[in-house]
């Protein structure tokens, strides 16, 4: 950075007449007639756009309790791998991540791979929710919903596979109910949350007041989580704006931009009474890590959970840290248990390009060799 004399020599450079004779002021009309001709075309671009889709692999509501659906996905081909698969993503965000676009889809990917796929839809939690509990997601809805696919299918146990936040509350019901499950993956899933070094969020979450939140709101708001995950990495929204300028008169560029800030800003509020408890006993006081989490009365033992895991974390994440998905590794009771260090960032688990031609497929393969 510029210390504040070289700024002002610079601005006393630009005032004089004769430096400015040394600007080439025809390269200067150029460039903004430049841009102002790309931008034209930009929105013409624009303009040429219906609406922007995303989750569009076709696949059918099959069950739901209150304002949570569960859609099966719809096969063309019968699956190859007999035991179906039951995804559960995080409740701060939309499933609909999983399947942006055609060729960045996680679950489109492994529908082509031979798994047999149900998703859950957590909806969007309205004042009258407030008083939903953690217990009321996992053991109710999570668990409702995993006993529907056992009867549809006529099985004792089922694939489980859970992403982030749902990837932490699969595991705790892993641990309660290991005789329902065939096997479990989780993808940038925390389950750790000792070190506040880690990253701010981890930071954040031991200092804030969450009782005078939930009591005086009820409803965690969406926007103000957004703020808060957008602090991580503050440059992150304003530079992604100059890149808009790269690509804006790319059509099928443009749409890939437009696909994913539309997931974005659909985002739910969330359940004040879960959050309460997902801070306090989770972020704030570590207790499943500690053997000392419960769950309606009953401790959480991980040491429970003996089915076969698969622990996907992502090398450059900033918002999960590896120490804190790889941890678990050594808590759990499994003795089929598999680390998969992916080489991308938080959300390219999910679209990036190594996601459709490495990732899925090795998922796929570790779950079909254990049904």
């Amino acid at each position: 950075m510029e210390k504040p004399d070289q700024i002002g020599r610079a601005f006393l450079f630009l005032q004089s007449k004769s430096n400015l004779d040394m600007i080439n002021t025809q390269a200067v009309v150029n460039e903004v007639v430049q841009l102002s001709q790309k931008l034209k075309r930009g929105q013409e671009v624009l303009r040429s756009i219906d609406k922007v889709e995303v989750a569009t692999t076709p696949k059918e509501l099959v069950w739901e309790s209150d304002k949570v659906k569960m859609y099966h996905y719809t096969r063309t081909t019968p699956a190859t791998c007999k035991i179906p698969v039951l995804v559960s993503f995080a409740i701060m965000n939309r499933h609909d991540v999983l399947d942006l676009q055609p060729d960045r889809s996680l679950m489109k990917k492994l529908l082509e791979e031979g798994l047999d796929i149900y998703i859950m839809d957590w909806g969007y939690p309205t004042k009258a929710d407030r008083y939903l509990t953690m217990e009321d997601y996992i053991l109710g809805y999570m668990g409702d919903a995993i006993d529907f696919v056992r009867r549809t299918h006529k099985v004792d146990k089922i694939h489980k596979m859970g992403i982030c936040q749902g990837g932490l509350f699969s595991m705790i019901y892993a641990a309660m109910f290991p005789e329902k499950l065939q096997s479990l993956t989780t993808y940038v899933a925390p389950y750790d949350f000792t070190d506040t070094n880690c990253n701010m969020l981890y930071k954040w979450t031991k200092y804030v007041d969450v009782d005078t939140m939930v009591d005086t709101q009820g409803i965690i708001s969406a926007g103000m989580l957004n703020s808060a995950f957008g602090m991580l990495k503050p440059s992150a929204d304003l530079a992604k704006y100059f890149g808009v300028m790269d690509m804006i008169e790319d059509k099928d560029k443009l749409m890939n931009f437009l696909r994913m800030e539309k997931w974005k800003a659909d985002c739910p509020d969330l359940s004040g009474e879960m959050y309460r408890k997902y801070i306090k006993d989770l972020f704030r006081d570590n207790k499943l890590i500690k053997g000392e989490f419960e769950m309606d009365g009953q401790k959480v033992d991980l040491k429970n959970m003996t089915v076969p895991f698969l622990n996907v974390y992502a090398t450059e994440d900033n918002i999960i840290p590896n120490e804190s998905s790889i941890a678990v590794m050594s808590k759990i009771g499994s003795k089929d248990k598999k680390e998969y260090a992916f080489p991308g960032g938080h959300i390219g688990v999910f679209v990036g390009a190594k996601s459709q031609k490495e990732l899925a497929p090795a998922v796929a393969t570790w779950v079909k060799e254990r049904s």
